[in-house]
């Protein structure tokens, strides 16, 4: 066994052995099993030389993905807990508690079972939040809202590091990479996820941003009732952290190493659905495909 600060980081990977409705139209979204298979290999992959250590949480899963995780991560670097189907409230909750309390790395990551990353690309992460202080949480996915919904309008900060930009977000979704001792700062804040809290609400309520926005929330009460709705859960859940904790500064790469499998909502600049081609291509084949990170203008300017 390995002791304690011999792994870079340790991952609590959450899974379940259904499709969500988002995913629907992505390659491998008729097969849950293999869309897990290639999400993880992608996984695998994007960490590259990192050591982790990985926590896996098999929520209502059958006996073939405890396989799976076996045959890409060595046993000794493996815990495999079977749960019996207690839902996403209950998984993130472990998440938590796993991560919270484990001393054999000072970075954590929590993982869904829904994402896809680029080869090789994960050690941004771990770098970037090594190298400044400022930098608490990173979502190595782009989220498309960050574009689209005015909740995520306000100034950002932009970096250059690591060959790679970074920008700060308002809020993400649940696959997050954190120290240890953030983690354990901002705990009671992940915890309300449980007790019906949006994730975009935790997330508003550390970051604070378009928290105090009076005029644009009456408009959001007549137009857009689901960002009031996030806005007042903010409040509701986090307001002592609002008013009186740490403002907390959430980073995402631009463009994302990694994307959310929503069809919908994939991260911008990168061909997704490209990349996921090749995946099942070499899924079928049998044989290794180069990856290809092909961007929108080079698409464009090929047509």
């Amino acid at each position: 066994m390995k002791g304690p600060a011999q792994y870079d980081l340790v991952v609590a990977y959450r899974i379940y052995p259904k499709v969500s409705q988002p995913a629907l139209g992505l390659p491998f979204s008729d097969d849950k099993y293999r869309m897990a298979e290639a999400c993880l290999r992608s996984f695998r992959e994007s960490l590259g030389g990192l050591r982790a250590k990985l926590w896996v949480l098999l929520d209502g899963c059958p006996p073939e993905y405890r396989e799976l995780f076996r045959r890409y991560f060595p046993e000794d670097d493996l815990v495999i807990l079977d749960l019996p189907g207690v839902g996403n409230h209950e998984t993130f909750l472990k998440q938590i508690e796993i991560l919270a309390g484990q001393e054999d790395s000072d970075l954590v990551y929590f993982a869904e079972d829904d994402y896809f990353y680029l080869p090789g690309q994960f050690h941004l992460m771990t770098d970037f939040i090594r190298a400044f202080s400022d930098v608490q949480f990173i979502s190595p996915y782009d989220h498309l809202d960050c574009y689209t919904l005015d909740i995520h309008r306000g100034p950002k900060w932009l970096r250059v590091y690591g060959n790679h930009h970074w920008r700060t977000a308002a809020s993400t979704c649940l696959s997050f990479l954190t120290s240890r001792e953030t983690l354990q700062q901002t705990a009671h804040i992940f915890r309300t996820y449980a007790r019906r809290n949006f994730d975009c609400s935790m997330w508003l309520s550390l970051t604070k941003e378009s928290l105090i926005r009076p005029v644009d929330f009456c408009r959001w009460v007549v137009r857009e009732p689901l960002l009031a709705k996030i806005t007042i859960r903010a409040w509701w859940f986090g307001w002592t952290q609002i008013l009186f904790g740490e403002r907390r500064k959430l980073w995402v790469p631009v463009p994302g190493i990694a994307t959310h499998m929503d069809a919908k909502a994939l991260s911008p600049a990168i061909d997704w659905a490209g990349l996921m081609r090749d995946e099942e291509n070499r899924n079928t084949a049998g044989n290794p495909v180069a990856h290809r990170v092909r961007y929108e203008d080079e698409r464009c300017a090929d047509s």
